[in-house]
């Protein structure tokens, strides 16, 4: 068993005020039981990030940093998405920890699943994923389409964990790794697999959110599912083009078709099927066109090389500095 290691946990925060009160305090119990357990070390922290909030939640965070000695607090300069400001959190506090556990502010990831964790980091695991054990609670059309996105992703061959989310633990070592992906576009689901080493999974039942909104409506799930897809397969485009394929084969026998019907005195006959393949073709183009588009336009905000997210704030210990 690895010495007691000083854990960070890094929570994203985006307009989070009706919820932070429950959820810090639910997590200082949580961190005083591992400290007393020898799990982790006592220098360990709750580490909030500030998603450019338009409520009052930095103005709470920093008020726990004050009052709470496990509480840090980090502050974006702007809304940047809530894979980028855990991605804040995760390079910021790289250098002051051991581990890092990353897990939504409204915690419906169970925080009893963390103890598992940190024993089977203990137990030589760099990553742990936090997988929930079913989706019994979820709406069906919430578990119809995660379920069916997952199912996608495996199909088009990218390495994602099954039911797996953004809560999960690394360690020092894997963080570290993990700044050397330099893509603008972040989907860390896909990202962190792709890292390697040894790594395990702890499962566990999601809880309902106690407070607030959620901050992934509809929109939001559709983009965030679209930006997994187009950033770590390029299957979509070989399928367009495979559908192309068939189209134009298809086209070839309707030329046919219509030249057999037009020698035949069957003009009007073949109006029909002619409309059908202008709309089919039509329709087919400009699909590509958007399939293509898309990848043109990530290639396009990679070649700018802007920075992911800017730190505005790091309310941390003095001692840290000394690290």
């Amino acid at each position: 068993m690895r010495d007691n290691k000083k854990l960070y946990l890094v929570i994203p925060c985006y307009n989070e005020e009706e919820m932070l009160g429950i959820t810090n305090e639910k997590l200082l119990e949580k961190m005083k039981s591992l400290i007393e357990q020898k799990l982790i070390s006592n220098d360990s922290r709750i580490v909030y990030v500030n998603d450019g909030s338009k409520d009052k939640t930095w103005e709470i965070i920093s008020g726990f940093a004050k009052e709470y000695e496990l509480v840090q607090g980090i502050s974006l300069s702007r809304n940047k998405g809530h894979q980028n400001a855990l991605l804040a959190g995760l390079y910021t506090v790289s250098d002051y920890c051991d581990i890092t556990i990353s897990m939504d502010a409204d915690l419906q990831d169970d925080i009893n699943a963390i103890d598992e964790m940190v024993k089977k980091y203990h137990e030589g695991n760099e990553v742990v994923y936090g997988v929930r054990s079913s989706r019994k609670k979820d709406t069906f059309f919430k578990r119809t389409t995660a379920q069916g996105f997952y199912k996608i992703m495996k199909m088009l061959g990218v390495d994602i964990v099954y039911n797996h989310a953004d809560f999960r633990l690394m360690s020092k070592r894997v963080v570290k790794e993990l700044m050397n992906f330099r893509e603008y576009n972040v989907f860390l689901r896909g990202m962190v697999p792709l890292v390697g080493f040894k790594n395990d999974i702890v499962y566990y039942e999601r809880n309902e959110r106690i407070a607030g909104e959620s901050k992934y409506p509809l929109k939001k799930m559709l983009s965030f599912a679209l930006d997994g897809i187009t950033s770590f397969s390029v299957k979509p485009i070989r399928m367009v083009m495979a559908l192309g394929v068939i189209i134009f084969t298809l086209s070839i026998a309707m030329l046919i078709y219509s030249l057999i019907s037009h020698f035949l005195g069957n003009t009007v006959l073949g109006w029909s099927s002619l409309i059908v393949s202008i709309w089919a073709i039509g329709g087919l183009e400009l699909l590509a066109i958007g399939i293509v588009g898309e990848y043109i336009g990530k290639m396009y905000m990679e070649t700018k090389a802007r920075p992911k997210f800017i730190v505005e704030t790091y309310l941390k210990d003095d001692e840290d500095d000394n690290n």
